[in-house]
C-alpha cells in the first residue's frame, strides 16, 4: 500500500491536536500582566507538550521518508501512536491548571511514555514489513536516543511521587534531548 495516506492523515490528525491544545488557554478577564500569572503553568505545560508533538511530528516525517510502503500493521501501529499523541492536550491541560501536582505529572508521563512505545512500535511494524537490510534498518541503528528517553520516562514517573518537578525535569530533558535533529535518516537518505 501506499505511505501518502498514511503521512497524510498523521499530518492531520497531529495538526488537529497542536489546535486543540491552543484552544485551552482561557484568557483571563482581566488586563493587568499580574491577571496573566494563573495561566502560567499552563503555558509551560503548553509549550513543553508543543515541542513533544513537533519532535514526533518531524521524527515521523523522516522515518516514512525511509520506507516505500505500508501495510496492515503499519496502519494500526500508526494509529496506536496517533492515540497516545491525541492524549497529550488532556493530560497537558490537567498538568497546567493543577500546577504540576503529583497525578498529572504521572499521567503526564504515562502518556509521554506510551507515546514513546507506540513509536518504537511503529518503527517495528515498518522494519519488520521493509526488512533488517532496509534503508529503514541501515538508519535507524542501535536506536540509542529512543532507549534513553524510554528510560528517562520511567524514572520520572517512578520519581512523580517523590518530587514532581524533577519528573518534569526529566521529561523536559528528553525533549531537549531530540531538539537537536535526529539526522540518522537524512543521512541515510542522501547517500
Amino acid at each position: 500500500m501506499s505511505k501518502g495516506r498514511v503521512e497524510a492523515f498523521s499530518d492531520g490528525v497531529i495538526a488537529i491536536i497542536l489546535t486543540v491544545m491552543v484552544l485551552e488557554f482561557r484568557v483571563p478577564s482581566g488586563t493587568d500582566l499580574a491577571d496573566l500569572r494563573p495561566i502560567v503553568p499552563v503555558f509551560i505545560s503548553y509549550v513543553l507538550s508543543f515541542l513533544f508533538l513537533g519532535i514526533y511530528w518531524v521524527n515521523h516525517h523522516h522515518l516514512f521518508q525511509a520506507v516505500k510502503s505500508v501495510n496492515g500493521p503499519t496502519l494500526w501501529a500508526n494509529l496506536h501512536l496517533l492515540f497516545w499523541l491525541s492524549l497529550i492536550p488532556f493530560t497537558t491541560r490537567w498538568l497546567g491548571t493543577n500546577s504540576f501536582a503529583t497525578w498529572p505529572v504521572a499521567l503526564y508521563g504515562f502518556d509521554l511514555l506510551f507515546s514513546a512505545c507506540a513509536y518504537y512500535l511503529l518503527t517495528k511494524a515498518l522494519l519488520a514489513h521493509h526488512g533488517q537490510k532496509s534503508t529503514l534498518a541501515l538508519a535507524l541503528g542501535s536506536d540509542i536516543k529512543g532507549k534513553i528517553s524510554l528510560v528517562m520516562y520511567m524514572v520520572g514517573l517512578s520519581l512523580c511521587f517523590y518530587n514532581s518537578w524533577i519528573s518534569y525535569g526529566l521529561y523536559a530533558a528528553v525533549a531537549l534531548i531530540w531538539l537537536v535533529p535526529d539526522r540518522r535518516i537524512e543521512r541515510v537518505l542522501s547517500n
